[in-house]
């Protein structure tokens, strides 16, 4: 009997118990989420929505209308690179997304592209190379005329941004794309060095320039990802 009654509290009872302690709610809450109004007891009211990352970051670019002329919103990103914190996290996603990639150079578009571009190969543990305005770099340069609102532009490559190793896998990033000119620009360069442009990275997308010729040219060349679409 005294065999029988252990043998149940070892092997029933507390297997019981233990199965108790193990049943808490899948997605159960903590006390602490609920905001409670005092003068009346029956409202509850739920935390707030927590922002995603994307959230955020559109709400520290500022607008600037009227800038650089008149009918024109310029889209501030130097209040989003404030933020370190945001900053670090943006760099963070993207350089997950490309990890698998073996991403050997991160190509960056002047100027702004610079900044994000810089960021992305040290996380990636990959090259820099700067696609700058004419007449900024030295030595052996390419170049690739594009065409304005007015007239054409010109942007330009160091013939050994890849130590004339060809079909290297690349990131090209830009702060932003409208009509999509200077970022198909740099693709042709990145072409005329035999790599390989797995993306076409920006952080803002103006859509309502969607139908652009430069941007279906883009497009039919490389996947064009955008953080935050704007129109």
């Amino acid at each position: 009997m005294y065999f029988r009654m252990n043998f149940f509290r070892r092997n029933g009872m507390n297997k019981k118990n233990k199965h108790k302690e193990s049943e808490k709610p899948i997605n159960g809450f903590n006390i602490d989420d609920l905001i409670i109004d005092e003068e009346n007891e029956i409202e509850v009211k739920m935390t707030k929505h927590k922002p995603s990352l994307r959230e955020e970051i559109q709400s520290a670019i500022t607008d600037i209308p009227d800038f650089p002329k008149k009918g024109i919103i310029f889209r501030d990103i130097t209040t989003f690179l404030h933020n370190g914190k945001l900053f670090a996290e943006y760099i963070e996603m993207l350089a997950h997304r490309y990890q698998a990639y073996k991403i050997e150079y991160v190509v960056g578009i002047e100027s702004r592209g610079f900044i994000i571009g810089s960021a992305l190969a040290f996380a990636l543990n990959a090259g820099f190379v700067p696609i700058r305005k004419k007449g900024k770099l030295p030595g052996n340069i390419l170049s690739q005329n594009y065409t304005l609102e007015y007239g054409t532009d010109s942007i330009e490559i160091k013939d050994d941004a890849f130590v004339g190793i060809k079909g290297v896998n690349v990131i090209l990033v830009d702060d932003l794309v409208a009509t999509g000119g200077t970022a198909n620009a740099a693709l042709k360069l990145i072409k005329k060095l035999e790599a390989k442009c797995i993306e076409f990275s920006c952080l803002i997308n103006l859509t309502e320039f969607a139908d652009q010729k430069d941007r279906k040219e883009i497009e039919s060349q490389t996947h064009l990802f955008s953080f935050i679409d704007v129109k």
